[in-house]
Order: structure tokens, then C-alpha cells, then sequence
């Protein structure tokens, strides 16, 4: 390949001034279970359709802005395999506590840490200075309420899910879904 046509591609991916929006879609899936979509993108109108066409397709609908978010609060989110974490329980507790924690649970295969989102960083940082690993940590979406649904709906909550997983622009989907 003549290094003129490569150096055109290096310039013309470098100079791109695409400007990436972080947008939210809320919506109803199967059953009335609220979806939040966080998606990033270069075409709103490319994106919202594909959204809704994701809702449409799966048996939900696409809401207005503020329709579900007020079922979810923002967590952070620190999970730790119990077989990774070399010390105690009530130790692990307490030094998430310590460290800001809102909330320490004890699951059957994992330990879970709560945080505020502004207190995150710091807790993620003290559990990383006692040499823990994470299997997940993040800032979610964390559902107030859950719903149940039959095998029709789970099975609709699957398609929806996966469908909004497959578009290029979706960044998380959080759900009240109780799996």
C-alpha cells in the first residue's frame, strides 16, 4: 500500500471533529420494567431511533426524559469475590466502612460495597491499598424497586437487552428487572 494513502487515513482519522453527546433514554420494557439506556453519539437521530426501535421490537416503549430514573438512585458499586479476599469478613467490613462506605453486604460467592457516588474514589482506593481485587467497580444506577416476571416476560427482557447491547452507540443499560 503507497505510504501517500496511509498517510491520507492517519490524517483524515486524526483531524475528525466528531463531537460525541452522552444522551439517557428512559423507557418500559416487557411488564413495565424501567430501563435506563446511556448511550454516546455522534447522531442523536440515529441513535433514538434505534432505541425505540429496540423497545418497539421487543414488546416496551420508549419514554420521555425523567419517566423512570426516579426509581433509580446512583451507587457506586464494588464487588470482590469471596475467594480472592484473604482477609475476614467483619475486617473487610470494617475498613469499607472506614473508608466511607454507606453499605457492606455478604453474598454467597462475593462481598458487595455501597458507596455515594461522590465517596467512590476514595473507597475504591483504601480497598485497592489493602491489595483487594475487584471484580467490578463502578458508579451505577441502582434500582428502589424491582419486578418479577413471568417466562413470556423474561424472555421479552432478553430480546430488549440484548437488542440495545448490539447498538454501537449504548454505553449501560440498568434495569429494574428482578433476574
Amino acid at each position: 500500500m503507497p505510504n501517500d494513502t496511509i498517510n491520507n487515513a492517519i490524517k483524515k482519522a486524526s483531524s475528525s471533529n466528531e463531537n460525541y453527546e452522552e444522551i439517557v433514554y428512559e423507557g418500559y420494557g416487557p411488564n413495565g420494567v424501567a430501563v435506563i439506556v446511556e448511550a454516546a453519539t455522534d447522531n442523536k437521530n440515529r441513535t433514538a431511533a434505534d432505541v425505540r426501535h429496540a423497545f418497539d421490537k421487543s414488546g416496551g416503549n420508549l419514554g420521555t426524559s425523567g419517566c423512570v430514573a426516579y426509581m433509580f438512585n446512583k451507587k457506586g458499586i464494588i464487588v470482590m469475590e469471596k475467594e480472592t479476599v484473604t482477609m475476614g469478613e467483619e475486617d473487610l467490613m470494617m475498613l469499607a466502612l472506614e473508608a466511607g462506605a454507606e453499605d457492606f453486604q455478604a453474598l454467597e460467592e462475593i462481598y458487595e460495597v455501597i458507596t455515594d457516588p461522590s465517596d467512590f474514589t476514595v473507597v475504591r482506593e483504601k480497598l485497592e491499598e489493602a491489595g483487594l481485587e475487584f471484580l467490578e467497580a463502578e458508579v451505577q444506577m441502582v434500582p428502589t424497586t424491582t419486578v418479577a416476571l413471568d417466562e413470556k416476560g423474561v424472555e421479552k427482557m432478553e430480546r430488549l437487552i440484548e437488542r440495545l447491547e448490539d447498538l454501537d452507540d449504548v454505553a449501560n443499560i440498568y434495569h429494574n428487572w428482578e433476574e
